[in-house]
């Protein structure tokens, strides 16, 4: 059976690089439509139908330089 995951972001922690949304092979990230505190978008999941699709794969966790992910497996 394929893994399923939910990614977690914290909206306040993020900086917007956007890394994390192209290293998601299976694009269930988008950059957020609202600001941050900061005045920063942050990263987001796309939509909880479309993020079923999350692979728990770690990409996206991997490559983020603020620590500001997560990457819960789902059973």
């Amino acid at each position: 059976m394929a893994r399923k995951g939910k990614v977690i972001i914290n909206r306040e922690l993020c900086k917007g690089c956007y890394w994390c949304i192209k290293a998601c092979p299976v694009k269930v990230l988008e950059k957020d439509t609202a600001p941050n505190s900061t005045g920063t978008y942050p990263a987001r999941t796309s939509d909880t139908d479309i993020a079923i699709k999350c692979i728990a794969c770690g990409s996206c966790y991997e490559v983020c330089p603020d620590v500001c992910i997560q990457v819960k497996e789902l059973f």
